[in-house]
Formats: C-alpha cells, sequence, structure tokens
C-alpha cells in the first residue's frame, strides 16, 4: 500500500503544521491525534500540562521531568497504533512554554476554539509558505484563556446541534484535514 518506513517517515518533507495539546487528559485523544498526524505527515505534537506522554521526558543530565506510566504509553500506543514512534513530540510544561517557543520559530499559532471573533474554520486560508500550529485544549475547559490570549487567532468549527463542542481527536481530525487540503 506504499507505507513508509518509520525510518523513511523521519526522512520525509512534513507538512509545516503542528499540534499543540493543551490539558488533554484522555490518553485515547493522545493517541488518535499522533495517529492523525502521522497519517498526514505532520512536523511535530506538542504535549503539555497533564497531557500524558508516550515515554519519559528527559533534560540533557538524564533527570526525569515527566515520567510516562507504563498504562499511559500502553493507552497511547493502543490508539496510536505506533504513531508515537513516527511523529515527532515535545513535552512542554505549559502550552504557554509551547506557544511562545514556536511563535519565535516563525510559526503562526491558531487556537481551534469559540471566541469572540474567532474565524469559521472554513473561512481560514492558510498564508503560502507560512508554518502554522493549531492549539486544542481540555476536554472539559477548552484552551486555557491566557493561552488563547497569547495565539494569534482562533479558528471555530461551525457547530449546528445542541451541543457546543466536539471531542477533541474529532476536532483535531476536521482542523487537520482543514490545513491539509490549503497547504498541499
Amino acid at each position: 500500500m506504499n507505507r513508509l518506513t518509520v525510518e523513511e517517515f523521519h526522512k520525509a518533507e512534513k507538512l509545516p503544521l503542528v499540534v499543540v495539546l493543551d490539558d488533554v487528559r484522555s490518553l485515547h485523544n493522545v493517541g488518535s491525534v499522533f495517529r492523525t498526524a502521522d497519517a498526514f505527515r505532520l512536523q511535530a505534537i506538542c504535549l503539555c500540562g497533564i497531557t500524558a506522554v508516550p515515554d519519559n521526558v528527559k533534560t540533557a543530565d538524564g533527570t526525569v521531568i515527566k515520567e510516562a506510566s507504563l498504562k499511559a504509553s500502553q493507552e497511547i500506543h493502543k490508539t496510536a497504533l505506533g504513531a508515537e514512534e513516527s511523529v515527532s513530540w515535545q513535552y512542554f510544561k505549559s502550552a504557554e512554554e509551547a506557544v511562545e517557543k514556536l511563535k519565535n520559530d516563525g510559526f503562526i499559532v491558531m487556537a481551534i476554539e469559540q471566541c469572540h471573533g474567532s474565524t469559521m474554520l472554513q473561512d481560514f486560508l492558510p498564508m503560502p509558505g507560512k508554518g502554522y500550529a493549531i492549539v486544542l485544549g481540555n476536554e472539559v475547559k477548552g484552551v486555557h484563556q491566557d493561552v488563547v490570549d497569547q495565539c494569534d487567532g482562533c479558528l471555530e468549527i461551525p457547530q449546528f446541534g445542541t451541543k457546543h463542542s466536539l471531542n477533541v481527536s474529532v476536532t483535531a481530525g476536521i482542523a487537520i484535514w482543514h490545513f491539509v487540503q490549503q497547504m498541499m
């Protein structure tokens, strides 16, 4: 089926899109985002705050700053199906730190959130040649307001039912697909 090996994936050109997970609780959501990021060859994922990590995060001197439990690793793997090994990821103590780094690296950072003045996703056209990051928030509280304030804007997925939110992994899939269609 012309699938890349993990080694080929690492060497392949990536879509200049990074997903930032801001305090995402569900291990299944984390794994699903990894799998979607692999499917569309995204540049990276930033795991922030309480978001589980697939493996221990260590400093240069070997100090563990975020420990992955065996259960978390197994649950992420169960949904990611190994994409946690192909997709580059980094842990940040807070989404604010991740957004600051991404902006310093030249990324345009957009929160996927319902906000006053947000742009409907279908109306958003990424600028050619630019790198983007999308921030997805906690399953109950969404993207933290201080992170929203730090972003370059907010994108909203239109909804027409009685609920006013979508599952994090569903939101990621919709938003990523929009960027893929516009950027490829």
